[in-house]
């Protein structure tokens, strides 16, 4: 088997570290078993196998490595693993399971409301009494309305792995009775004084009661030092510090000598007060205990800081800032703890609250969603403005692009992950620890495999290669691919994309009027998965190994899986087509909540949230049953069948089958059925006498099998190939030997930019009047490649060139502009076309298919 040279994606981190990754294997080259070490240097790694090729062999396997000084770079080979000199030990016990890491020890109940109940260091308790918490406000109105503070109530627990080197615990439960269902995942790691926390929770109301008015995870400190030696911290920006006491003895009008005050500022032990000036010691009961801290980021580009001494009392303002990392640190000399939350001020209005710092117990609250930021209002916009009937409906999306719907716009069943590490830590951290403490927090450490060794092992299809530059043309694509990723990165910051359920989208349509984007006009609006732009930045990461494209990556993938897609309700399995709202557009499709833009981030890091979200859709044929996704434009009744469901072949099957795929090589518990559909379904595609230019099927949801079709239908659509169907089938024509399924597509890659002529001469009818004619240029390069074709290779540069996409005329740059509030960059001929993406999506894919596409 093939060595792999890992290493971090930022180059390696400053201090400790640990992280978890993928790593791919070639089709039949590493049995299914295998057993892995990492070598130059040796250290300890945990692996288990994430996805099989059909054949039995191994195709992507997890790692995870224990704490310690991190190296430039290691070996992944086969081999016996290295035993970490502290291994990770789970004891599951009936009434909790306790993890020991070699440094902390965390008890975690099996029920009640405490997700972890204590942190120890040896005998010593650091934290304890860890809960989630939500303040719960039952309306919005313009009369102030009371809310109520509930608490997490554990209902199940789950080791899922049990170490030697990671082990993970599985919490689910709901805020109060009933009421935010959530998921937290507790990650611990060998020799580690710190615990990671992926904290999930799904919101089950309608958006027209019950708000959030605050959510968070709250845990109690002990406080064990005098006054004096107990430290309250804060990092802002970059690694600019709060550096405070609880009693200060700086500043004062006495001074208690030099050695005194660079204690306190350094976080040691202060001398014997005995040691002191005696006019501070004698007159210590009259300088403040300042008990309560309170940093809040209620927009990304500004946090504050105040404090007071106690509940009842003035606040004092202390400073302010611009993008605070979301670090804070609440303890003294013999221990304390220190919490970060990741993405912080991009996931704005977030806070971190310390309070009673003064007494026998701190408490520190990490809050996701600020109390101090007002009610989380999720109502839908409008009134509806008369929409009852589709006619009215239809008329409605003719203007504003957006397909309205009553009781459509609702946010229930949608979800939000956050990234948060606690540290039990045994005395208050030097400003060093902190500022590298908080750069993990921001931006975790990532071993990544190299890209050679993702190309060669021609997972994902195949469809992408290294970045190319050896000649002008090659340079050309490189550059514009460049400047596209530039533009839109870019764009998030000039635009301020951010916040709690935005943070990670981007926007549709320009508006060269007002030089906004459209961001309150229907689906031009929040780009919720349009056009792909999550394959555009996988596909280019891969190819590059850029680590700012892999967090741009990140974030997408992390908003577009949990706030687009619902996971709860009658809809649960679907997502939520562009609009004002991530929620308001009322079609819920399969080309939204498609697997196929998750599973290159789950197999590159091994994330079982992302996990979870591949294994909701496995079953998500079902949602047929509920919702006709093109009930409005039918001209036929129709009343779903199980044993006839109408299922598009583009963007709905695309997303079945991706999810599908996965399920059967990742082994999970429905793979047997999930290969049966995949397998059938494509079987009886290729029986069809117009393949995928049939444009639908009636499907069966006990055969997993499309009915025979009698003669040859045409129905085209110029967005069926656009939502990872170009992709997903690549993947499954490697995988699975059914020439007619490939024949029916390798058809409709033909014929989808081909003469009329030539489209009924094969279907019996021509496709009609399409778009996107340059987005599909890399279907026919596809097709070029697989029939080793010059003409249909001559045919997709010429309809590269010259179709419907960017105007070849127009220059590839971008100009700054001048809007109501700030100046900020445009690029004409990305922003005022929404199908950029889509020539973005060619540019790349006849780049990469192969050498003998490249020249035109």
């Amino acid at each position: 088997m093939p060595e792999v040279r890992l290493t971090w994606l930022e180059g390696r981190p400053g201090s400790s570290a640990t992280t978890t990754w993928g790593t791919p294997w070639p089709k039949g080259t590493v049995p299914g078993d295998q057993t892995f070490r990492l070598a130059d240097p040796s250290v300890p790694v945990q692996s288990w196998p994430l996805a099989y090729w059909p054949d039995g062999s191994l195709k992507w396997s997890g790692h995870a490595i224990a704490d310690g000084a991190p190296s430039d770079a290691y070996t992944l080979q086969a081999g016996t693993p290295d035993r970490p000199a502290q291994p990770v030990v789970v004891t599951d016990r009936k009434k909790y399971v306790e993890i020991d890491t070699g440094v902390i020890v965390a008890r975690v109940p099996r029920s009640g409301r405490e997700l972890i109940s204590e942190i120890r260091r040896g005998e010593t308790v650091i934290a304890r009494d860890g809960v989630l918490v939500a303040y719960r406000q039952e309306h919005i109105s313009d009369e102030p309305s009371p809310r109520h503070l509930v608490q997490s109530d554990v209902r199940k627990v789950v080791v899922e792995q049990s170490g030697p080197v990671r082990a993970v615990v599985r919490i689910e439960g709901r805020h109060g009775t009933n009421w935010l269902p959530f998921t937290v995942r507790l990650v611990f790691f060998a020799g580690a004084e710190s615990v990671k926390m992926m904290h999930t929770f799904v919101y089950d109301r309608d958006g027209s009661k019950d708000y959030i008015a605050g959510l968070g995870v709250r845990f109690k400190v002990p406080m064990r030092d005098a006054a004096y030696d107990r430290h309250i911290r804060f990092v802002g920006d970059g690694h600019g510090q709060l550096t405070e006491a609880v009693q200060g003895i700086t500043g004062l009008r006495r001074d208690p000598g030099l050695a005194v005050r660079n204690a306190q500022i350094a976080g040691t032990a202060l001398p014997d007060p005995a040691t002191w000036d005696q006019r501070v010691t004698t007159r210590l009961q009259y300088i403040p205990l300042w008990g309560d801290y309170s940093l809040s980021q209620l927009s990304a580009n500004g946090f504050t800081v105040r404090k007071r001494t106690k509940q009842g009392y003035g606040w004092v303002s202390v400073d302010q800032g611009q993008r605070a990392s979301g670090l804070a640190y609440v303890g003294g000399v013999t221990g304390g703890v220190a919490v970060g939350l990741k993405d912080f001020w991009q996931r704005h209005p977030t806070q971190l609250d310390i309070r009673r710092a003064h007494t026998a117990e701190a408490e520190v609250t990490v809050w996701l969603w600020s109390p101090d930021a007002g009610v989380m209002d999720t109502r839908f916009y409008h009134d509806g403005m008369g929409q009852d009937t589709y006619p009215e409906q239809l008329e409605g999306l003719n203007i504003t692009y957006e397909d309205y719907e009553p009781a459509f716009g609702t946010p229930y069943g949608i979800s939000r992950t956050n990234e948060l590490v606690l540290w039990a830590l045994p005395s208050t951290p030097t400003a060093e620890r902190l500022g590298a403490m908080a750069d993990q927090v921001r931006t975790p450490p990532q071993l990544i495999n190299p890209v050679d060794h993702l190309v060669s092992c021609n997972v994902f299809g195949g469809l992408f290669a290294p970045v190319d530059r050896t000649d002008p043309l090659k340079a050309t694509i490189e550059d514009h691919l460049d400047f596209l990723f530039d533009f839109y990165r870019k764009q998030v910051e000039q635009r301020h994309w951010y916040g709690f359920w935005d943070h990670g989208d981007i926007m549709h349509t320009f508006d060269e009027d007002r030089l906004v984007w459209r961001y309150d006009v229907g689906g031009y609006a929040w780009d919720n998965s349009e056009l792909s732009p999550d394959l555009w930045l996988w596909y280019a990461f891969l190819r590059s190994g850029r680590a700012d494209i892999y967090r741009f990556a990140e974030a997408m993938t992390r908003h577009t899986g949990e706030v687009d897609v619902y996971h709860l309700g009658k809809w649960a399995g679907l997502g939520t087509r562009h609009g004002v709202q991530h929620w308001a557009d009322s079609a819920k499709q399969q080309r939204i909540s498609t697997a196929i833009y998750r599973r290159i981030y789950y197999y590159l890091t091994a994330d079982e949230r992302t996990g979870d979200l591949l294994s909701e859709l496995v079953d998500s044929d079902r949602t047929f049953l509920v919702l006709d996704p093109i009930r409005k434009i039918r001209t036929e009744p129709y009343t779903p069948d199980p044993h006839a469901l109408s299922i598009g072949l583009g963007t709905d099957w695309s997303g079945l089958a991706a999810a599908w795929l996965t399920e059967w090589e990742r082994k999970g518990p429905l793979w047997e059925t999930a290969k049966a559909k995949l397998l059938g379904t494509m079987e009886t595609i290729g029986a069809m006498p117009n393949g995928f230019v049939t444009g639908s099927g009636l499907y069966d949801l006990d055969t997993g099998r499309f009915a025979p079709v009698a003669g040859k239908t045409v129905s085209v659509s110029h967005l069926s190939a656009m939502f990872g169907q170009v992709e997903i089938c690549a993947e499954v024509i490697d995988l699975v030997d059914l020439p007619a399924f490939e024949a029916a597509w390798l058809q409709y890659c033909r014929l989808f930019n081909a003469t009329a002529a030539e489209q009924t001469a094969e279907c019996g009818a021509a496709f009609g009047n399409l778009i996107l004619r340059q987005g599909h240029a890399r279907l026919t390069a596809y097709a070029a490649v697989r029939l080793n074709s010059a003409a249909l290779t001559q045919r997709a540069w010429r309809d590269f060139y010259t179709g419907d996409g960017y105007g070849p005329a127009l220059p590839w740059k971008s100009e700054r502009v001048t809007t109501t509030l700030t100046p900020t960059d445009a690029a004409k001929w990305v922003s005022t076309n929404t199908t950029a993406l889509y020539g973005l999506a060619a540019i790349q894919n006849l780049a990469l298919v192969g050498d003998q596409i490249i020249a035109p």
